[in-house]
């Protein structure tokens, strides 16, 4: 237990709560825009207590991953000899492969209702309930969660076991609470700013495209003979800070379209 309290014990649990916070954005994203689906005055209730779960659960997934790990990464069933789809499926690509589906579906529902200029609020078709919203994001925080745990492992690596799964823990508690209170910004946020909306949901449908590409990496997956690789992390926020400044610049050319239109219109009039 001393080993808690050296100096590098307490740098390497700096890293995990960093950790947690920079592979926890889109999980943020994800929670932000999911709880929008809840009536106004139970939004924060079900940020706080779907990420408020979520943390609980962690620290189960954490301990049964440290325990058993072998067998979420051990392949359990494969297809060989193909010249178009190759693979060897395990319990972990499972899991990213099902949550980078669902994330796409989730993503191309909510831009469709949005080209259809279909809010929640106003259709009882989208209502969906408190508790099963709660339920996603739980569940989507968990698929989102094996990425941040396996990457704490393996900065923990050299530690004894006990020791590990505390400094773990800490983090992933430390990182939750982070999480509950960014997230009641990023959403009060969009609402202010709901042409970002968009933009998040674009940002969703690239992390949904980014969990098939790492499933299908984890799963060995072949394609016509080609290996499927990963987006990398330093690919993924590339594509997001050129959504951004796109987002930023279009933001711009449309003010300024605006005000040359009515300063004609002004014209026109005097005139």
């Amino acid at each position: 237990m001393e080993a808690l309290f050296t100096l590098d014990s307490l740098f390497t649990l700096l890293m995990l709560v960093l950790l947690q916070v920079v592979l926890g954005f889109d999980n943020l994203l994800y929670i932000s825009l999911e709880s929008k689906k809840a009536p106004l005055e139970k939004q924060g209730y079900v940020r706080r207590l779907g990420v408020g779960m979520a943390i609980v659960l962690r620290i189960v997934l954490l301990f049964v991953l440290m325990s058993l790990i072998q067998y979420f990464q051990d392949p359990f069933m494969g297809l060989h000899d193909n010249s178009i789809l190759e693979c060897s499926v395990n319990i972990h690509s499972v899991i990213v492969l099902l949550g980078g589906v669902f994330i796409i579906y989730t993503a191309i529902k909510e831009i469709w209702h949005m080209m259809n200029l279909k809010e929640h609020e106003e259709t009882d078709a989208d209502r969906t309930s408190v508790s099963n919203i709660i339920f996603w994001i739980v569940v989507m925080n968990l698929v989102f969660s094996f990425d941040s745990i396996l990457s704490a492992m393996a900065l923990t690596s050299g530690m004894e076991f006990i020791p590990q799964l505390i400094l773990m823990s800490i983090a992933i508690i430390a990182g939750g609470v982070l999480m509950i209170v960014l997230a009641d910004r990023v959403a009060e946020f969009l609402k202010k700013n709901r042409m970002y909306e968009v933009l998040g949901l674009f940002i969703l449908l690239i992390v949904g495209i980014m969990l098939l590409s790492e499933g299908g990496h984890l799963a060995h997956l072949y394609l016509f003979g080609n290996p499927v690789t990963p987006m990398s992390k330093t690919t993924f926020y590339f594509v997001i800070i050129v959504l951004v400044l796109i987002d930023i610049v279009q933001g711009k050319y449309q003010k300024n379209l605006l005000k040359e239109r009515e300063a004609n219109e002004k014209e026109q009039a005097q005139a």
